[in-house]
């Protein structure tokens, strides 16, 4: 029998703190004006002190089981996308599969940054469909605060904190209309590191480091390479961009998703957009528009919804789900 992952349950969380974009204007030379006109945000989540990556993830996620009526002892797999994990090991995933109660199956991390969800999400993806699982978790959740450089203005007012959720069951595949995942597509090209790193990790200074990040470069890759992997998607599905519903990019910056949208001939009104609030908040971007997206009524079953991101690596991927 062929199967296909068909999504179930969606959650999200955001720490309590809002940082507003005036906030900092008022210790760093910039101003709400001009974080505005070039990325689209107006303020961010924080996470509190002690507060980690894996209460975000865990929060995230038991509103994404409650809401697909399951527990955690209903799962057979989790895949946590995070670039900023509670330590260099165990895995994030395992804390989390801890506190659900999850006790049979694996629990591990993808680290893809920004695209973190979607390389988690195929990971899921293809355990559903090869047998291996039948109920999966997929989280992207990230605390960026922990890893910024406060005094630079070109990288601390971009991101923020956050966590998202989707919960995957195996079905019996019943052709192209059936909802669920119908594809996705990963790439990297380790070229082009120096243009997003961290400066730091265990093995080569002992410490966690903060983002640098050449903006205009990552720009310029972003809109060709979501740009070519969209088309990539959609091809493989036998689609043209009419026929989508809904994308929901990763929130990195407005001019970006505008960029990618008018490439494809997307009506702005088609793109969920949620970086006015939510800032970058890298591996969780995706999910946490989808949950605004489904809650708010816009995504409904039926409907196709396409996912891209790119992130430092530099990687870059795309899917297309009938939700």
């Amino acid at each position: 029998m062929m199967f296909r992952s068909q999504i179930v349950g969606c959650g999200a969380y955001l720490p309590a703190r809002i940082v507003t974009n005036d906030e900092l204007a008022g210790r760093l030379d910039t101003s709400d004006e001009w974080i505005r006109q070039r990325t689209g945000i107006g303020e961010r989540r924080i996470a509190a002190d002690g507060e980690l990556t894996s209460d975000l993830a865990f929060h995230a996620a038991r509103q994404a089981l409650e809401r697909g009526g399951m527990s955690g002892n209903d799962l057979d797999l989790i895949v946590l996308a995070t670039a900023t994990p509670d330590e260099t090991f165990p895995a994030t995933a395992v804390k989390v599969q801890a506190r659900l109660g999850m006790k049979r199956g694996a629990a591990f991390d993808v680290q893809a940054v920004c695209s973190g969800f979607i390389f988690a999400l195929a990971v899921a993806d293809n355990a559903l469909r090869l047998g291996q699982a039948r109920t999966a978790l997929v989280i992207g959740a990230e605390t960026f605060s922990r890893i910024l450089d406060w005094q630079d203005r070109g990288t601390c007012v971009l991101f923020g904190d956050g966590a998202g959720a989707l919960v995957l069951n195996a079905v019996a595949d019943a052709g192209p209309t059936s909802r669920g995942i119908l594809s996705t597509h990963l790439h990297s090209d380790g070229r082009q590191h120096d243009i997003l790193y961290v400066d730091g990790g265990p093995s080569s200074t002992g410490m966690a480091g903060c983002l640098r990040m050449q903006g205009r470069e990552v720009f310029r890759q972003a809109v060709q390479h979501l740009s070519g992997v969209v088309d990539e998607a959609l091809a493989a599905n036998g689609l043209s961009p009419a026929d989508i519903d809904w994308l929901v990019p990763h929130q990195a910056n407005t001019r970006i998703i505008d960029a990618v949208g008018r490439k494809l001939g997307l009506s702005a009104d088609k793109t969920v957009v949620t970086i006015e609030r939510h800032a970058n908040t890298s591996a969780a971007s995706i999910p946490l528009a989808l949950e605004e997206a489904v809650t708010d009524g816009r995504i409904r079953p039926g409907h196709l919804v396409l996912m891209e991101a790119l992130g430092g690596g530099l990687t870059w991927g795309a899917s297309i789900a009938r939700w």
